[in-house]
């Protein structure tokens, strides 16, 4: 059941989860029908529910006989994704003592599809206020439905302009709020080597992915009617 592997993801051991799942279908059991039901050994099922009582996922609800209740899971949803985002603010901080920002003059260089597609995913995922890019029709078709709503899209072809590939190669190009950007290059079918690609903060290079795709979006509007 993937609800397991998720309850397990966030910490809960694969006895817990099952438990805890059981519960979620039962509504409220004695022991014995809880282990049952998640196929969990009886002599575990009184510890495992206790530990799941320790966790605030679940409550006695009878002791004559004793019987459990399931906690509602949208506040477990609540208190884990609150931790999470705590870790997540805490490891940030961390980081940012150990690590310095990026330097904008530096490129780091990009080797496969699966990275290059990975960032890409990234980058626009990330975005806060704009977003330009060109090339590779389903690449960036698949990032325009990832998109965060509000965030300015500027898309574009790379017809009608001067090619930034070589033979046998489609670029593809992307740049996200003024501050990062990647050029990449995917091997036409048949062709040799692999996709690779550049990803840097220099804001030169980015001010020219957004020009260029501006120009190409230019290119490919119709022009307008002639005047009677």
């Amino acid at each position: 059941m993937s609800a397991v592997i998720h309850l397990q993801a966030l910490g809960l051991t694969e006895y817990e989860a099952r438990a805890y799942t059981a519960l979620l279908a039962l509504g409220r059991a004695v022991p014995a029908r809880v282990a049952r039901q998640a196929g969990i050994p009886r002599p575990k099922i009184y510890e495992t529910l206790e530990r799941l009582e320790g966790r605030g996922l679940a409550a006695k609800v009878g002791q004559n006989p004793l019987e459990y209740a399931p906690l509602s899971a949208r506040e477990y949803l609540a208190r884990a994704r609150r931790a999470f985002d705590d870790r997540l603010g805490a490891l940030d901080r961390d980081l940012s003592r150990l690590t310095p920002d990026p330097a904008p003059e530096a490129v780091y260089h990009l080797y496969g599809e699966a990275a290059i597609r990975s960032l890409c995913e990234d980058l626009t995922l990330n975005a806060r206020r704009s977003l330009y890019m060109a090339g590779e029709p389903a690449l960036a078709e698949r990032l325009e439905r990832l998109t965060p709503r509000g965030v300015a899209l500027h898309r574009a072809g790379l017809a009608n302009l001067p090619s930034i590939a070589a033979p046998g190669q489609r670029a593809f190009l992307l740049a996200r709020d003024g501050e990062a950007a990647l050029i990449a290059h995917f091997i036409e079918e048949g062709g040799s080597g692999d996709a690779h690609g550049v990803h840097t903060h220099n804001p030169v290079i980015i001010h020219l992915i957004e020009g260029y795709v501006q120009l190409s979006a230019q290119h490919a509007a119709p022009a307008s009617a002639p005047q009677s």
